[in-house]
C-alpha cells in the first residue's frame, strides 16, 4: 500500500506524462503544418509538371502544323493530353497587319502596299496559363500577363529578301476536361505574294502573345518598335531597307482545325 502511494505521490510519473503529452502536442502541431503548408506546394508542383508536358506537347504540335503550312503535308493530326481542369479550343481574334512601301518603276514612285489577314490559334488553358500554336510559332502566357515564345516562327529574313508566313485558321470547336484528345488540321490552298523592291516593311500585329511577338521580331526579324498597345494588346514594328530594297514574299496558309 504504501509503495501504491510513492508510486501516485511520484514526480516522476508526473513529469513523464506531461513530456508525453508536449511530445504529442508537438506531432500534431508539425502535422498540422506540414498539412497546410505541404499540400499547395505539392499541388503546386504537379501544375507546374503539367504545364511543362503541355508546353512539351505543342512543342511537338508546332512542327507537324507548320508542315501544313508550309506546304509539305496536306493534313495532320496530333495526340495531346488534357490535364484535370484544362481546356483545348480553336478561338481567338488575332490578325496581321502588313504595310510596305514598294517602288513604282513605271511613274517613279512609291506605292504604300496594305495586306491584312485574320490569324487566331489553337490554344490550351490550364491554372491561369494558356499554351498556343499562332501563326506558325508556339507561345505561353502565365497569369501575371507574361509571354514567351516556345517555338520560333518560321519568318525568314536574308540580305535581298523577306518572308513572312500568315497562317490563317479556322474553326470554333473547344473541349474540356482531362485525357487524350486530337487535334486535326486540314490545309488548304498555299499562295504566295510576292513584292520587289521593297524599301519599308511595317507589321501591326494584335495577339494575346503580342509581347512574345514583339520581342522575336526585334531579335530574329530586326525590326524595331514603333508603338505598342497594352490595352489593344498590339504592336508596330517596323524596318527601313533602304538603299538596298528588298524583296518581300508572304505566304498565306489556310488552316481548318478540329478538336475532338
Amino acid at each position: 500500500m504504501k509503495r501504491r502511494d510513492k508510486l501516485l505521490d511520484s514526480n516522476d510519473a508526473v513529469s513523464e506524462i506531461l513530456d508525453f503529452s508536449i511530445t504529442l502536442g508537438i506531432m500534431v502541431l508539425a502535422i498540422s503544418i506540414i498539412g497546410l503548408a505541404g499540400y499547395p506546394l505539392v499541388e503546386h508542383m504537379k501544375e507546374s509538371g503539367h504545364i511543362e508536358n503541355i508546353k512539351q506537347s505543342f512543342s511537338v504540335l508546332t512542327p507537324n502544323m507548320n508542315k501544313i503550312a508550309s506546304g509539305k503535308a496536306p493534313s495532320q493530326s496530333v495526340e495531346l493530353k488534357m490535364y484535370g481542369g484544362s481546356t483545348v479550343s480553336v478561338s481567338g481574334n488575332s490578325y496581321m497587319n502588313i504595310t510596305m512601301d514598294v517602288w513604282n518603276a513605271t511613274d517613279s514612285s512609291v506605292d504604300i502596299i496594305p495586306f491584312e489577314r485574320q490569324l487566331r490559334m489553337i490554344e490550351n488553358e490550364y491554372a491561369d496559363t494558356s499554351i498556343a500554336y499562332e501563326n506558325t510559332g508556339a507561345w505561353a502566357k502565365y497569369p501575371m500577363g507574361e509571354s514567351v515564345m516556345i517555338s520560333e516562327p518560321i519568318f525568314a529574313y536574308g540580305d535581298d529578301s523577306l518572308i513572312i508566313p500568315i497562317v490563317t485558321i479556322t474553326g470554333t470547336r473547344a473541349i474540356s476536361g482531362s485525357g487524350l484528345i486530337r487535334v486535326i488540321s486540314d490545309g488548304g490552298q498555299l499562295s504566295v505574294e510576292m513584292y520587289e523592291n521593297v524599301s519599308n516593311v511595317e507589321i501591326t500585329l494584335s495577339s494575346e502573345y503580342y509581347r512574345a511577338w514583339e520581342k522575336y521580331l526585334n531579335e530574329s526579324v530586326g525590326m524595331q518598335v514603333k508603338n505598342i498597345n497594352d490595352s489593344t494588346k498590339t504592336i508596330i514594328m517596323e524596318k527601313d531597307y533602304t538603299p538596298n530594297n528588298i524583296d518581300v514574299f508572304i505566304t498565306v496558309s489556310p488552316m481548318s482545325v478540329t478538336v475532338e
